[in-house]
């Protein structure tokens, strides 16, 4: 069977691949899993039992599958603490801050309305290793933690949740936003409430779009995956800078004055430099993905910056900078993680530090992202081919090969099987865009022919 976590929690299909059966069935087993330990031990010992951060973004289907998590929980004796709609980053903020034991947050990120997804948070706010959520896959026919009596859990609003992160973030500027003027595109997600609230306490003259949530518009043409419409808001309103989140602000895009894109890689870029400027950036290291933009490594390499790569995943990001004690790092999608003040990406902290480094520098956003020059990059997904078997066949070995030295040092090369279903994606970056395209159709076209399954 295909393994029910994915790269980020567990998602799919609201109601159908994901039911409110299965969402108190992966809150009991997390409460058996989790709460396991010497700290555990303490605690019962003590009396206390454990809590829980339990929180969601505003997609209808969250309403539901939110209080079946929480019933999941208190049914084997967890604390809930329901903090309401808030941004995924925030969750994992409180879960630290509150001491909780760990948090579950009930979000599909920037996927449609339809879908939604359970994500969750061990103590002090970080993202669970494989080997964990492992556990709790396999603890779904297990065990279960069944107290009755004055030992069920609790269940109680979060209170000050919102207060708290708000606080949070504004302690983790380096210098207020006095002067820019900032179009928020809050994805008609979590953000809405709290995104435009900080940004304008922080100094900045803001304009909002994407921030009427109603249960089905989330990302619906707005948010980090649809730019347009900030773009044309920012040329329109004559802003300095638009920002753009997803459905649980965990991922932050830009667009700059003139309405041109500034992604993930280009925000790395810009943030590192700021950083190695205040001797901030520990190690003088920048942990990206492996889909990460060649310019952005030539940036680096150019600042006297070392650039350490991980697989495709924000989570394997946070690994990398716990094991190596480094401050930044993150993806070309716009999940950025600072650890001086967060345990996963958060799109509102890094839009915060994006407008800080303009307003400090007063330079526009086109100035600092031109310190990287971005190499056009294709990807091509070639479906329906045996992935399993990419890594052991001779020929896509020389045809890669043949790619990287026709490339040599301008450009690269990178075949990647997919781990959830039969299609390998082939990336190819190059000095212009008709060689990377040339060179990438030309290597798809050899998977497909050597993969593809009669």
């Amino acid at each position: 069977m295909p393994r029910l976590f994915g790269t980020d929690g567990v998602r799919g299909l609201a109601n159908r691949d994901l039911t409110a059966n299965l969402a108190m069935s992966l809150a009991q087993a997390s409460a058996v899993v989790l709460t396991r330990g010497r700290s555990a031990d303490a605690r019962r010992a003590a009396g206390r039992r454990p809590t829980a951060v339990v929180a969601r973004d505003p997609r209808i289907s969250g309403e539901f599958l939110t209080a079946a998590v929480a019933a999941g929980l208190a049914s084997s004796g967890v604390d809930v603490l329901d903090a309401g709609v808030i941004p995924t980053p925030a969750a994992a903020f409180l879960v630290a801050d509150s001491g909780a034991d760990f948090g579950v947050m009930v979000s599909a990120s920037h996927n449609p309305a339809p879908d939604n997804g359970i994500k969750f948070f061990a103590a002090g706010g970080q993202k669970l290793p494989d080997i964990v959520e492992d556990r709790i896959e396999a603890m779904l026919d297990g065990e279960r933690l069944t107290p009755i009596g004055a030992d069920v859990g609790r269940i109680r609003r979060f209170a000050d949740a919102e207060d708290r992160y708000v606080m949070h973030l504004l302690g983790a500027l380096p210098n207020r936003l006095a002067g820019m003027h900032v179009v928020l595109d809050c994805a008609n997600g979590a953000a809405a409430g709290i995104s435009p609230e900080v940004f304008t306490d922080a100094g900045a003259r803001v304009t909002i779009i994407g921030a009427d949530p109603d249960g089905l518009n989330i990302n619906d043409g707005v948010g980090s995956t649809h730019l347009d419409k900030l773009a044309t808001a920012v040329v329109q309103h004559g802003a300095d800078v638009g920002i753009a989140h997803d459905g649980d602000a965990d991922r932050c895009l830009a667009v700059d004055a003139d309405g041109r894109i500034v992604d993930g890689d280009q925000i790395m870029a810009i943030l590192a430099l700021a950083a190695a400027e205040r001797g901030a950036l520990r190690q003088r290291t920048l942990v990206t993905t492996v889909m990460s933009n060649l310019g952005l490594k030539r940036a680096m390499d150019a600042h006297g910056i070392k650039v350490v790569e991980t697989k495709v995943g924000d989570r394997y990001v946070l690994e990398a900078l716990v094991e190596h004690g480094l401050s930044l790092g993150g993806e070309q999608s716009g999940h950025v993680i600072m650890t001086d003040y967060a345990t996963t990406g958060d799109g509102i902290l890094t839009g915060l530090h994006i407008v800080a480094e303009m307003a400090r520098t007063g330079k526009s956003l086109a100035e600092l992202a031109s310190v990287m020059t971005v190499y056009p990059q294709v990807l091509v997904n070639v479906r329906d081919v045996d992935h399993h078997a990419m890594a052991t066949d001779e020929g896509i070995a020389q045809a890669v090969a043949a790619a990287e030295a026709q490339l040599a040092d301008t450009g690269r090369v990178l075949l990647r099987p997919s781990g959830t279903e039969p299609m390998v994606r082939v990336m190819v970056e190059a000095a212009d865009q008709e060689t990377a395209e040339r060179v990438a159709q030309s290597l798809a076209g050899t998977v497909r022919e050597r993969l593809t399954v009669s």
